[in-house]
């Protein structure tokens, strides 16, 4: 069974001790958040990330709030509502704090704190299960995409949907750990994901698990993609509206559109916790628009190792945009691979009755 290296996410007595991503792959810190305002700056500010990660944390965030806090109604309804404004487009986060607010709403207020960590427990290890799964659905996918000729299968990825996004495995890159583990052949091409260069999270998780792997810019993966080098992209996924339009970190639509060109699969790798019945089409899925300063800085380290951040545009003269997510329509998605099967688009109606219930 797959273990994480270091935890995502742990308790610590009444409090939640997470593993800061937003200082990886330079530096390897674990913080103490004590409250629910520390939980909630934690999932906006992106120490924790990847949505499966992030109703994991959103769950823990409610335990914090009801052991620090008032467990009356009024601060079980201030909690679902600061939490719940931190990233508006993982629909994993309102499924937790949904989840939280059923278990937690009949139960008395002196009993909340202990029912909410036993939920927000029982949801983490779910996670892991579900990445698991994910894993063993996805391998035989690339069984039968294994080349001829003895070279590895190549898998291109984009942002980080590995061990680290997860309270498993992974989803996108479960595949990938369960064919090495197997005894497959397989490289990875992991594309930098800027501007938050989240492809650098995939190339540290990859390089500790000693995974072949490629760090390309994100530009260069249509060229690879057009030259037959690569045999499957697979991707996660924030939110995934009930016809399969999908939303992920953005860059992901324009992989999506090269693969088509290419005739190379397209695979997105997600829990059926990240399927929004709510949202009909793509067009409805909030995308969430992050501040310009992710443009125009960007962090690494100085010749002797000191960590540094570097300003890229002159601030004052230019105008940043800055998306963090891309709808990706479900016309060009092969496949979704969930923890119950791989799933065509032309499927996923039966699927999502099966999600209903």
């Amino acid at each position: 069974m797959f273990t994480q290296p270091i935890p995502t996410l742990r308790r610590d007595g009444g409090g939640l001790v997470i593993l800061d991503q937003t200082l990886l792959p330079w530096r390897v810190v674990e913080r103490q958040l004590a409250r629910l305002d520390d939980v909630a700056e934690a999932i906006f500010s992106m120490r924790v990330r990847g949505a499966p990660l992030i109703g994991c944390a959103a769950a823990f965030g409610m335990a914090v709030a009801m052991e620090a806090g008032t467990a009356d109604d009024a601060g079980l309804d201030h909690a679902l509502a600061v939490l719940g404004a931190t990233r508006p487009t993982a629909v994993n986060l309102a499924w937790a704090l949904n989840r939280m607010d059923a278990c937690l709403r009949p139960v008395p207020p002196h009993a909340r704190r202990t029912a909410a960590w036993a939920e927000a427990v029982a949801i983490f290890a779910e996670d892991a299960a579900m990445c698991t799964a994910i894993g063993v659905h996805g391998l035989g996918l690339l069984r039968a995409l294994r080349p001829r000729g003895g070279r590895a299968l190549r898998v291109m990825t984009h942002c980080n949907a590995g061990w680290l996004a997860t309270a498993g495995m992974g989803t996108a890159l479960a595949p990938v750990y369960a064919a090495c583990a197997e005894g497959l052949d397989v490289e990875v091409f992991v594309s930098e994901t800027r501007p938050r260069n989240q492809g650098l999270l995939t190339a540290w998780e990859l390089a500790a698990a000693g995974v072949k792997h490629v760090l390309i810019a994100d530009n260069a993966a249509g060229l690879l993609l057009m030259r037959g080098e690569v045999d499957a992209v697979i991707v996660g996924a924030d939110r995934i509206a009930a016809n399969g339009d999908t939303a992920n970190k953005v860059g992901t639509y324009l992989k999506a559109l090269a693969a088509r060109a290419a005739n190379v699969p397209f695979y997105i790798a997600a829990p059926a916790s990240t399927f929004d019945l709510e949202t009909a089409c793509g067009e409805a899925i909030p995308v969430e628009e992050r501040a310009a300063e992710e443009v125009f800085f960007v962090d690494g380290l100085d010749g002797e190792g000191c960590p540094r951040r570097l300003k890229l545009a002159p601030v004052v003269d230019t105008r940043a945009v800055n998306p963090a997510f891309d709808v990706t329509p479900a016309a060009l998605v092969s496949g979704f691979i969930t923890e119950r099967g791989v799933f065509g688009v032309k499927e996923l109606d039966g699927f999502l009755r099966g999600v209903r219930v």
